[in-house]
């Protein structure tokens, strides 16, 4: 009974005294051990991954494109468009309503052609009678003339008197005035009805129809309702540009000067052109002096309004049509040598790519490409002795 109440609380294991202290040496040794560990393997990431997190080289990229030699020799450059030296609002003399319209847009029409034609029933009418009132007169003429032929030999004989032969050659003049009178009679008549068929003046094409069949159609157009010009036609074979020049830059122009011609609708096709004509006067509202270019060949594509971009070549340049064929280019600095080839850089996956090109003429700032790109690729704009194949490069924020 006394061993069971006996408080057994107080009771303790003196751990140290048997273990002599090792226990808790070996703790702290294995921690220290552990902190060398994970200090080792972050060191030895860090020399492992050290290339993924450094900072790439930071270049800038350029587009591989074509370009023609004909720009680096220009001495000018300006914008203008496209116009053709024969144009015509083609309008009717007459006025009426529009019963005819033979043409569309983009019709080729040649000189003397119908295009359209006007109401003509009055004027038809008119020439009708105008054509009668001539018959007449030409029936009055015979029954004059034999009457004045028969009073002439009675008047050799003695028969009749002179005043009364006198009397039928004046009714003889008269009816042949009246013949005179009753042709211009018809002839206006005429020109009344060829004023209602409204022709082509020359050959060329339909840019604009002004006008549809219904509508009324006066030389002047002084009707709100009324239409003055039918068509609009030009001469697609007399296409020219026209641009406008500084007049501080117009002294580099001359005339014959060869230039460059680029349409905005096509700016990788270059037409050759030449300066034929500088207006003499100036445009005091906007500073600038009015230059004419000719081309010297165009296609279809070239089309009347077309904005255009004129380059003004160096004296002695563009004479042979070969400077105006582009030629795929970079720039020259993009091109370095690598074991005596010349290459170019591309970035691919944030790393520099070696390609091998073969180049080309020197094109002012620019060289010609042979082989290795194509164009819209793009390549490193400017390579040094720190770059290299496999180099991590990262777009340059400008």
């Amino acid at each position: 009974m006394a061993t069971r109440d006996t408080d057994l609380t107080s009771l303790r294991i003196d751990r140290s005294a048997r273990s002599g202290g090792v226990p808790n040496r070996f703790r702290r040794l294995r921690r220290w051990l552990g902190w060398v560990l994970i200090v080792a393997l972050v060191a030895g990431a860090f020399f492992f991954f050290k290339d993924y997190f450094r900072p790439g080289l930071e270049v800038q990229l350029a587009p591989v494109s074509f370009t023609s030699p004909a720009q680096a020799s220009a001495v000018l450059t300006a914008s203008g468009y496209v116009v053709a030296r024969r144009k015509a609002a083609v309008a009717s003399k007459g006025t009426g309503t529009l019963v005819y319209l033979g043409v569309d847009e983009g019709d080729r029409v040649k000189r003397g052609q119908v295009i359209a034609r006007l109401e003509d029933s009055d004027v038809l009418a008119t020439l009708a009678r105008a054509k009668e009132n001539l018959r007449v007169e030409e029936a009055d003429l015979k029954d004059a003339r034999l009457s004045l032929e028969r009073l002439n030999k009675l008047l050799k004989d003695g028969f009749v008197a002179q005043a009364e032969y006198d009397t039928a050659e004046a009714r003889y003049q008269r009816v042949v005035a009246s013949i005179a009178a009753a042709q211009f009679a018809v002839k206006e008549a005429e020109v009344a009805v060829e004023n209602t068929r409204i022709v082509a003046p020359f050959d060329g094409t339909v840019l604009k129809k002004n006008a549809d069949v219904g509508e009324i159609v006066a030389p002047l157009a002084g009707a709100a309702s009324s239409r003055a010009a039918v068509v609009t036609i030009a001469d697609m074979n007399s296409l020219e540009v026209e641009a406008d020049v500084s007049e501080a830059n117009i002294t580099r122009v001359t005339s014959g000067q060869n230039c460059e011609i680029r349409l905005d609708a096509y700016p990788d096709r270059a037409y050759g052109g030449a300066v034929s004509k500088i207006v003499p006067t100036a445009d005091r509202a906007k500073a600038t002096v009015l230059v004419k270019i000719n081309f010297k060949s165009y296609d279809h594509r070239v089309l009347p309004e077309m904005s255009a971009k004129i380059a003004f070549l160096a004296k002695g340049f563009g004479a042979d049509p070969a400077a105006f064929q582009p030629v795929l280019t970079v720039p020259a600095a993009a091109v370095v040598e690598r074991s005596g080839r010349p290459v170019v850089f591309q970035m691919k996956s944030g790393l520099a790519v070696e390609v091998p090109v073969t180049t080309g003429r020197r094109i002012g700032a620019l060289i010609e490409i042979k082989e290795g790109l194509k164009d819209g690729d793009k390549v490193i704009a400017k390579s040094d002795e720190n770059l290299r194949a496999g180099a991590k490069v990262a777009v340059k924020i400008q």
